[in-house]
């Protein structure tokens, strides 16, 4: 019989679901307007050249507003948007995953890892042709060209020309590339995100659990999932006195870190194959290494890390929040928060 007064980490099969979807789209809603600034800034540091137009986050941001307005810095956005249904199919896998992984293996760490890689693969098949439009729509400025395509007309992308824009773009993509145009980089971006998830979690739950291992209260609960190696580790980060959410907001943003440091040479390379209209991976790889050397590998890092420590400290919040939030009934005060 289920012990429903410690739930250490709540599953899928303790939620409510039209809770849980009605909640999860607003909240993935309001994280996707405060970040998106940095995923527009990240992506033309990563496909410009060397430094010729921004040479950092601050000064693209500070460029892009002053020639653009507010309004430079939302480019895309709009189109973007759709990748909320990528968002909600991509935790219904990774809890799903979760839930059958569980079946073979009781290791956190396994389940994470499995459930994050699926979840990912699902999500970028979905993402990929949202990203290829949403992207060549940041591409757009005032001068000089950044990407292949060039929206026709006013490049201001204001008031009802934005959907014009989005409608030229697509088109130009169908005839310079087909249909296949749209799942350009779709095998980078795999490469990318699919080892960005499967790191993240496990990484989420080792800092986590790490963290916990020395608070009075949780310490009991998660001494035996760790090592004396991995609790030493991270032991003198922990204060005394301390809810148990706010580890886990710390934890997001360490983990976030550590798998964009692991990941961005690969989403150089995504973005620069996605933009560009390049059809190699290795190509392109070669290419950025012959102009840029290996500090090309990490552009956009700090403005990746950027975007990510708020947004994850949302996410991690806001998705442990809303998975409290949907709780089924019976389950609401099984909860230790």
């Amino acid at each position: 019989m289920e012990d429903k007064r410690n739930i250490q980490i709540i599953e899928w099969e303790h939620l409510d679901k039209k809770k849980f979807y009605v909640f999860g789209v607003a909240m993935t809603m309001m994280i996707r307007v405060s970040v998106y600034p940095f995923t527009l800034i990240r992506t033309r540091l990563q496909v410009q050249k060397g430094k010729s137009l921004y040479h950092g986050t601050f000064d693209a941001f500070i460029k892009i507003l002053r020639a653009d307005g507010i309004t430079g810095l939302y480019r895309g956005f709009l189109v973007n948007t759709f990748t909320l249904i990528s968002g909600q199919c991509y935790v219904t896998t990774y809890e799903l995953t979760r839930k059958f992984v569980a079946d073979y293996s009781q290791s956190n760490t396994v389940k994470s890892l499995v459930a994050g890689g699926s979840a990912s693969l699902v999500a970028q098949s979905i993402t990929v042709p949202i990203d290829v439009v949403s992207q060549h729509l940041m591409m757009q400025r005032k001068g000089e060209k950044m990407g292949r395509f060039q929206v026709r007309g006013n490049p201001e992308g204001q008031g009802v020309l934005v959907f014009g824009q989005t409608k030229d773009i697509i088109r130009q993509i169908l005839r310079a590339d087909g249909l296949r145009g749209f799942y350009r980089g779709y095998v980078a971006s795999l490469l990318t995100y699919i080892p960005n998830s499967a790191v993240w979690w496990p990484f989420y739950h080792f800092y986590a659990d790490g963290l916990l291992l020395c608070h009075p209260v949780w310490s009991a609960m998660t001494r035996s999932r760790l090592t004396a190696t991995s609790a030493s580790q991270l032991s003198y980060l922990c204060p005394k006195e301390c809810p148990h959410i706010v580890f886990q907001a710390v934890s997001g943003p360490l983990a976030a870190a550590t798998a964009s440091i692991l990941t961005n040479p690969m989403d150089v390379i995504r973005t620069r194959v996605q933009v560009e209209g390049k059809n190699s991976i290795i190509l392109t790889f070669r290419q950025l290494m012959a102009e840029e050397g290996p500090w090309g590998l990490m552009k956009g890092l700090s403005a990746r890390i950027i975007s990510a420590t708020p947004s994850t400290i949302v996410i991690v919040v806001g998705y442990e929040s809303l998975k409290k939030l949907s709780l089924r009934p019976e389950l609401v005060d099984s909860r230790h928060w």
